[in-house]
């Protein structure tokens, strides 16, 4: 752990806790990715750039027990910790407070004199009750940016009801703050500039604790790591109501907020997104994630960004997602020249009337595989996401997207069971519905033993599940698929996925 001081004693640590061996089980010891820890990062950097003293503990890419990771916090000795809780995946803010409250209950019991934060995706959605935790002292209401610097900027105790934008606690009584604004477009450059890399851990070479998703690295390990993920852009536009991920926008105390109701995006200038990318690859870095939500959507954006890409010719291997409705075909070729070998689509239902009852676009099916097929004729791979579960999903629509997933036989295929994520329009309407809800926070992990999904209007949480696990390896199982990653990638790979089929994870639910 690499400490900048401006001052005496650390302003403050930033840590991200490891929840991986509840949220992914066996999964998590070699195929789930070790990303980047990107809010910490863009924090770090930020509340150095106005002096403070900063540093990264990273539970996750170092393997800390709690033990370990409660000695390196006293080493570093804060004046506040906070605990970092996001992620890239749609669930990652709330399946990270797995080991956010257990880490941070243990700090406060050996260390009672630490103030703590906690901020993330989870926390914005619920602050009241993750301030109900009596070892958590203090929460940041959205992203969080402003308000630290106004908290690190106090005492940490005696003025706390004159900063905006956190939640606290005084006599026991959990008080809200208003909010403080997220950072504007015309202000992401100056007050959230950049990343800072050099706080983070490495073994022999920098960022080489971190791996990639096992397919972004075309299902080579050692391809995997070094490796990175950074945002050009954050939020998005649009509404999907499974989606949490404008909970970070969140500047509504209202206690049923969701993210729908704060959904904008905002962006870094392409030319200094591209300075980070020439930072990365001086580190030794080209398998990059490009994590924005919608990365493929304003062509005033990622237009310059991939000009700037394809003169520096890094021979980078990008991904990123995209949406079936705003891929432009005519930019294709330029994102492959640009280094984009991965396009991760939310295919989400292969039945048009279960995908738009959930806000999920109006393209059909002749859409879905005609833009399929465009991608992958211009040398891009597909990474498509399904969802099985929606409030409108049966057996035989269920079905339909596993036929669909099938007959497109991309080389990466995610499955998903839906789940009423906190801060969601779909978890509001759970609730109001009286379905039943995780009540752990491993329940909400997709691949956790504990994992609980929605129950549709037809069918019933546990088969949800078994479909999504039996469908994964149906789909993973077959000669087709099998034969396709021998072509595209060889027969070692091939062997490598064989030899992730044989794993079989344990559902609490299905009676393991």
């Amino acid at each position: 752990m690499k400490v900048t001081t401006a001052n005496r004693r650390l302003d403050i640590l930033f840590v991200e806790p490891d929840s991986s061996a509840k949220a992914y089980q066996s999964l998590g010891e070699t195929y789930s990715a070790i990303e980047t820890p990107t809010w910490s990062l863009l924090l770090a950097e930020s509340c150095r750039g106005k002096g403070f003293g900063v540093a990264i503990l990273d539970c996750n890419a170092e393997r800390l027990t709690d033990v370990q990771a409660i000695n390196r916090i006293r080493e570093a000795n804060p004046r506040l910790v906070c605990f970092v809780l996001y992620g890239q995946n749609p669930n990652s803010g709330t399946t990270s407070m797995i080991g956010g409250t257990r880490l941070c209950a243990q700090l406060k019991q050996t260390y009672p004199e630490y103030s703590t934060c906690f901020v993330g995706s989870h926390v914005s959605a619920l602050p009241k009750e993750v301030l109900s935790y009596s070892f958590v002292d203090m929460v940041l209401l959205n992203e969080g940016v402003y308000a630290l610097h106004d908290l690190l900027g106090s005492d940490l105790k005696d003025d706390l009801n004159k900063i905006k934008g956190i939640g606290y606690k005084k006599n026991k009584h959990i008080i809200l703050n208003p909010f403080r604004e997220v950072v504007p477009t015309d202000k992401m450059d100056k007050d959230l500039p950049g990343y800072a890399w050099d706080l983070l851990p490495y073994n022999k070479k920098p960022l080489d604790l971190y791996r990639s998703h096992f397919w972004h690295a075309d299902y080579h390990h050692e391809k995997r790591t070094p490796f990175a993920a950074l945002y050009s852009s954050l939020g998005c536009p649009y509404k999907c109501d499974f989606c949490v991920i404008n909970m970070i926008n969140r500047t509504d105390n209202h206690d049923k907020v969701t993210s729908a109701d704060s959904s904008h995006i905002r962006y870094w200038t392409p030319e200094f997104i591209l300075r980070e990318f020439d930072k990365l690859v001086k580190m030794g870095v080209g398998t990059i994630r490009i994590s924005d939500e919608m990365f493929f959507l304003d062509k005033k954006h990622f237009g310059p960004l991939i000009r700037g890409l394809i003169k520096r010719d890094y021979d980078l291997n990008l991904w990123s997602y995209a949406r079936v409705d705003t891929i432009k075909k005519e930019y294709l070729d330029r994102f492959r020249q640009a280094g984009m070998k991965w396009l991760a689509i939310g295919l989400e239902a292969g039945n048009q009337a279960v995908r738009q009852k959930v806000s999920k676009g109006k393209f059909d099916e002749m859409d879905i595989r005609e833009i399929t097929k465009e991608i992958d004729d211009h040398g891009i791979n597909v990474a498509a996401n399904y969802i099985f579960g929606f409030p409108e999903d049966n057996l035989e629509t269920m079905q339909q997207t596993l036929d669909l997933a099938c007959e497109l036989n991309t080389p990466f295929a995610n499955f998903y069971p839906c789940m009423a994520l906190p801060g969601s329009p779909l978890y509001f309407q759970a609730m109001q519905n009286g379905w039943e809800l995780p009540d752990t926070y491993e329940g909400f992990a997709f691949f956790s033993y504990e994992c609980l999904p929605l129950p549709t209007n037809y069918v019933s949480a546990m088969d949800v599940l078994k479909f999504r696990d039996d469908a994964w390896h149906t789909y993973h199982a077959r000669q087709e698929y099998l034969d396709l990653i021998e072509r595209k990638f060889g027969i070692e790979q091939r062997k490598n996925m064989e030899d992730l089929i044989k794993i079989k994870i344990k559902r609490k639910i299905l009676g393991d």
